[in-house]
C-alpha cells in the first residue's frame, strides 16, 4: 500500500505540487465505477490525514457504494492554470471507529458517513511549458517520469 506519506520521501518536489493543487479548491472529481463497470463522476473533497490522502462521504451514497464494491478510483483536482493534477488508487474504507473518528473535525455528520484512504497507485501532474505539454508521472517505487508533447 502506497501513502501520501511514501509519495512525499519518493518524490517531494511532485507530491508537494500536487498537494497543492488539492488544497487551493474546496471540491474536486472523484470518479468511481458503477455495478456494470461503467465510470461515475461525483463531487469530492479530500484531506491530508496522517500519512494518507483522504475523503468521505455521505452514509450509502452511491459513491460510497461504489466504492465498497470496487475500491478502483481517481480524483480530479478543480483545474487551475498552473497545473492539473489527478492521483488514482484504491480507496480502502476506515471502519474502526476509533481511527474513524479521527476524520471528522470535531463531530461526526449527522446521519454518519463513510470514511475512506486513498492506496495511492499514482499520481499525475499535466502543465505547458513553452510551447510543451509536460506531463509528470509518479508510481510507487519509481522514479518520476517525464513525457513532454508539442
Amino acid at each position: 500500500m502506497a501513502t501520501w506519506e511514501q509519495f512525499e520521501r519518493e518524490a517531494g518536489d511532485l507530491a508537494a505540487t500536487v498537494r497543492a493543487r488539492f488544497e487551493a479548491a474546496e471540491t474536486h472529481v472523484l470518479a468511481t465505477l458503477r455495478k456494470d463497470g461503467s465510470p461515475r463522476v461525483s463531487g469530492t473533497e479530500v484531506d491530508f490525514r496522517g500519512p494518507d490522502l483522504s475523503f468521505g462521504s455521505m452514509l450509502n451514497a452511491v459513491k460510497a457504494r461504489d466504492l465498497r464494491r470496487d475500491g478502483r478510483c481517481a480524483i480530479h483536482a478543480h483545474p487551475a492554470k498552473d497545473g492539473d493534477a489527478k492521483v488514482a488508487g484504491i480507496a480502502v474504507e476506515v471502519t474502526d471507529p476509533e481511527e474513524k473518528r479521527r476524520y471528522t473535525t470535531g463531530s461526526e455528520p449527522p446521519g454518519g458517513f463513510h470514511a475512506f484512504r486513498l492506496d495511492l497507485r499514482e499520481a499525475v501532474l499535466t502543465g505547458v511549458e513553452g510551447n510543451e505539454m509536460v506531463i509528470r508521472l509518479w508510481r510507487p517505487g519509481r522514479p518520476v517520469e517525464t513525457f513532454r508533447r508539442t
